[in-house]
């Protein structure tokens, strides 16, 4: 058990360290229940959104998540997907409720683990005022665990993961992610604009792993013109400590934009910054370098 005030944990590497051990656990913990139980029968909650389900996978994990955090570190509240106005909960732009906190969404892909489709995501972090101390996100059906905190690095199942210099964006790949309610607005724009440059865009269904797959140099960029604080936090951890450029919306450099972002490497990040202020903007912003 690591008892610490939110003050003085901020700058304990004591408590990074026991962050980073139980969050790894607590990862591959879930990824063992969503291998064992995905595609099998799950029945997903009526919610008002087609794009956001509840599953009891879902309540499950984060329970047992909550359980192993309030004991582990008590006096540090949990925000989650499956019970977060319950608890109390923290969204884009709420960030500055409390200064340490963790926030967790046990199936990020809900849609893609009812049914059965091997993309979906555990993604917990532990955050302070400045963004994310610890971040894992699990990817069960690739049988790897994504670790990062904040100036030690990222590793994926132990090993060191660091973004190349990539400054070509042709044949690339980008990810994005619909809003509650769907296709976001100027996500139409966005695409033809990305696709103007042979870039091709993809609708996943996991913003966790949507970011993750940038941090592993695997995708170009990833946009998300909309979320949750628990569905980003995560992977935001592994892709800055893994090198990459986080913009907010008008094209600022951030470590946790409060509702928008973009992430890149950062040879990239100013020519994808183009494609989404493009869509949904006048005229192109400035890009902090």
């Amino acid at each position: 058990m690591t008892v610490l005030s939110s003050h003085s944990a901020r700058q304990e590497p004591g408590l990074v360290s026991r962050a980073l051990e139980v969050a790894g656990k607590l990862a591959n913990d879930a990824a063992d229940v969503i291998i064992e139980t995905a595609g099998r029968g799950a029945r997903p909650a009526a919610t008002e959104s087609p794009f956001d389900w509840v599953t009891d996978t879902g309540r499950t994990l984060e329970r047992h998540t909550r359980r192993i955090l309030a004991d582990e570190f008590p006096g540090i509240p949990v925000f989650g997907e499956e019970f977060g106005e319950e608890f109390g909960g923290a969204g884009s732009g709420e960030t500055g409720i409390t200064p340490l906190r963790w926030v967790v969404d046990p199936v990020d892909g809900t849609a893609n683990y009812v049914a059965g489709m091997p993309w979906c995501a555990y993604s917990l972090a532990m955050l302070d005022e400045h963004g994310p101390i610890v971040g894992v996100v699990a990817d069960p059906d690739r049988g790897r665990i994504h670790a990062a905190a904040r100036e030690r690095g990222m590793r994926t199942n132990g090993t060191p993961v660091r973004l190349a210099d990539a400054r070509e964006t042709r044949a690339g790949i980008v990810c994005t992610e619909f809003t509650r309610t769907g296709p976001w607005e100027g996500m139409g724009r966005f695409i033809t604009n990305a696709a103007a440059d042979q870039v091709g865009v993809r609708v996943l269904g996991s913003p966790a792993l949507a970011i993750t797959q940038v941090a592993l140099g695997h995708a170009t960029a990833a946009v998300l013109h909309s979320y949750q604080e628990w569905d980003v936090a995560g992977a935001l951890a592994l892709a800055t400590e893994a090198g990459a450029t986080v913009l907010d919306r008008h094209g600022t450099r951030s470590s946790f934009p409060p509702d928008g972002l973009l992430v890149a490497p950062p040879g990239i990040a100013h020519d994808a910054f183009g494609w989404w202020q493009h869509a949904h903007e006048p005229s192109a912003g400035h890009v902090d370098q």
